[in-house]
């Protein structure tokens, strides 16, 4: 992604052109490609004039602008047959290349490890059919051919795969089950930052539900499992800073740090599904991070529900 703030008022394919490394057929392919957005605003000509002090967004880069080599790397790997994979991903993992971050990435080890993956999502993100945030581990279904891809994406966006994650909050929930639905957009203030608006967003739906809470040097956690029933970006950890319960260690959305070298404390812990193929009932939970359990067992009190 890229993000600019327009200096002048001049067309949007020049200015893009002379203050990133993108050319100008660059910008036109990205906006054949719905890639580019002013203010949150699609563009559809590269003589758009954007204006003095406008929010220049794009979204994804072309596949010819990185080299994407196979690497080998410890992959874990909870299942595979001739359609997919399913993936428990480390925190701390890219998940697909990027200008400037071409290497050690989820894409990387896939390359090395799987004989197909599915192209239908670009170059980029071969087998991608859905992604989790570098610091937030857990399950992941990679696809390895493209009828399998476009099957499980429209499971996906008709919410077929149900996928339940684990978090560490900052204060004590008092409800037992918590349903937020409030609209997730681009945050006016930060651009690489999503917020719950009315304005330019998209339907979010997330329900919490409270599993224990524990004091630890005289502060407040809950540890919660989140169910999506929508998927947008840091859906979690947007819904949860919007009902002041931060996920802990949240290096954008929380203030406080108390581990540098671990992300923020939320782990995709289950994914069940019906196989597109087989028709079978598929069931996938993985354990959380070590980090959880250590700061669990530092609690002073420890109150389950």
């Amino acid at each position: 992604m890229i993000d600019l703030v327009a200096k002048e008022n001049i067309r949007i394919d020049k200015y893009i052109a002379d203050n990133t490394h993108l050319s100008r057929a660059d910008v036109k392919e990205l906006i054949k490609q719905k890639a580019i957005s002013v203010d949150d605003l699609i563009v559809n000509n590269g003589k758009f004039i954007v204006k003095l002090g406008a929010n220049i967004h794009i979204s994804k880069v072309l596949d010819k602008q990185i080299h994407v080599e196979a690497q080998k790397m410890d992959l874990d790997v909870l299942f595979e047959d001739d359609y997919l994979m399913i993936i428990n991903k480390p925190s701390g993992l890219v998940v697909h290349p990027a200008p400037g971050h071409s290497k050690n990435t989820l894409v990387n080890g896939l390359l090395y490890f799987a004989k197909q993956l599915s192209n239908e999502n670009g170059l980029l993100r071969p087998g991608i059919v859905h992604r989790l945030d570098k610091d937030t581990s857990g399950l992941m279904i990679v696809a390895k051919t493209n009828e399998a891809h476009r099957l499980l994406s429209t499971m996906l966006s008709e919410h077929l795969v149900k996928r339940q994650y684990l978090a560490i909050v900052k204060g004590w929930i008092n409800h037992q089950i918590s349903k937020i639905n409030a609209p997730i957009g681009r945050s006016n203030n930060d651009r690489k930052k999503m917020s719950v608006t009315n304005i330019n967003s998209k339907e979010a739906k997330t329900t919490v539900k409270l599993l224990k809470r524990f004091k630890y040097d005289n502060k407040m956690f809950s540890l919660v499992e989140c169910t999506l029933e929508t998927g947008r970006t840091h859906q979690i950890r947007v819904h949860l800073n919007y009902i002041e319960h931060p996920v802990f260690n949240d290096p954008v959305y929380s203030n406080a740090e108390f581990n540098p070298e671990f992300g923020q404390y939320l782990h995709a812990y289950k994914l069940t599904f019906t196989h597109p193929f087989t028709n079978k009932v598929l069931e996938f939970e993985t354990k959380t991070p070590q980090e959880f359990q250590d700061l669990i067992d530092k609690a002073d009190e420890v109150e389950n529900n």
